[in-house]
C-alpha cells in the first residue's frame, strides 16, 4: 500500500501549485459532452500522474482528462490503479467560485482502498483508507452527527440530473427537508456529508473519478450510500452512477423511504 502522507503531499502540491495560482485568472473551453475544461485541469493531471508514476510505477493511472478508450483500457487491464479528478468543480473554478477540489482514489482488485480530496481554497484535506476512520486534516470524521429529524434538516441536492417528477414532488409538494443546497463539486459533496454538514445527499449521475475517493471517505466516517435503484454506488466500472447518502442509518432509511428506493 502506498504511504498516505506521500500521496497527500502530491495531491496538495497539485492544488497549491497548479490550481490556486490560476484561480480567477483563467480561460476555459468546452469538451464534447458540454463540460468545462481549463488548462488547470490538464496541468494538475500532468503533475499528479508524473509523481504517482515516479513513486509507484507498477500502479496504473486513470484520469478524467484521458480519452474514454484510454480509461476503459486501464480499467480492464489493471488490478490496481489510481483514479483522478484533477479539478472537480471546474465550472465553479472557471467562474471564480472557490468550491473545487483535487480528488484521487486508489482502486485495488475491484475495491477502493485509499482516497484523498483536497480543497485548495480552504486548505481542507479529507483522507480515507479502507478499514480505517476517515479524517479531515488529521482529525477523525464522524464525530459530528446531524440531528435525527430530516424534516428540519438540509438536503444537498443536485437538481439538474434528476427527473422532473421527483423535482416537483421534492420542491412543490411533499418537501422532506427544511432547506436545500447545491455546491457544484461532487468530491466536496461526499466530503461535506462525511463531515456532518448536511443531512442527506442526492445526485443523479456521477463518474467514477467524481465519487471514488469521496465514497470511501463517507464510508470511513460511518456514512451510508446507495444508488437510486438501491445498489452499491461503486461497481468498478465507467458507468455513471446516482448517489443517495446520509451520515446516520436512521436518516438514510428515512431518505430512502421518501425516494421509494427498494431494499436489496
Amino acid at each position: 500500500m502506498p504511504d498516505l502522507n506521500k500521496v497527500v503531499s502530491i495531491v496538495k502540491r497539485a492544488g497549491d501549485e497548479e490550481l490556486k495560482p490560476r484561480f480567477r485568472n483563467i480561460s476555459f473551453s468546452h469538451k464534447a459532452d458540454g463540460s468545462v475544461l481549463t488548462e488547470a485541469d490538464l496541468a494538475s493531471q500532468k503533475l499528479i500522474e508524473s509523481e504517482l508514476s515516479k513513486n509507484w510505477p507498477d500502479i496504473g493511472f486513470l484520469g478524467e482528462e484521458m480519452t474514454p478508450e484510454e480509461q476503459a483500457s486501464i480499467l480492464k487491464g489493471s488490478g490496481s490503479f489510481w483514479c483522478l479528478d484533477p479539478l472537480d468543480g471546474t465550472l465553479n473554478y472557471s467562474c471564480g467560485v472557490p468550491l473545487y477540489a483535487v480528488s484521487l482514489a486508489l482502486i485495488q482488485n475491484g475495491d477502493i482502498v485509499m482516497g484523498v480530496i483536497y480543497d485548495p481554497s480552504s486548505g481542507e484535506c479529507f483522507t480515507g483508507e479502507k478499514g480505517k476512520a476517515s479524517r479531515l486534516n488529521g482529525e477523525i470524521l464522524g464525530k459530528k452527527i446531524p440531528q435525527a429529524e430530516l424534516a428540519r434538516g438540509i438536503g444537498l441536492i443536485d437538481i439538474k440530473r434528476l427527473k422532473p417528477d421527483l423535482i416537483n414532488r421534492m420542491f412543490s409538494g411533499q418537501r422532506p427537508f427544511q432547506s436545500q443546497r447545491s455546491i457544484g463539486s461532487v468530491a466536496l459533496e461526499w466530503c461535506w456529508m462525511a463531515a456532518g454538514r448536511f443531512h442527506v445527499y442526492l445526485h443523479g449521475s456521477q463518474n467514477l473519478w467524481d465519487y471514488a475517493a469521496g465514497h470511501l471517505i463517507l464510508e470511513g466516517a460511518g456514512g451510508h450510500s446507495c444508488t437510486m435503484e438501491g445498489e452499491p454506488v461503486f461497481n468498478n466500472t465507467l458507468e455513471k452512477r446516482s448517489a443517495v447518502c446520509a451520515l446516520t442509518e436512521d436518516i438514510f432509511m428515512e431518505w430512502k423511504n421518501y425516494l421509494n428506493i427498494p431494499s436489496t
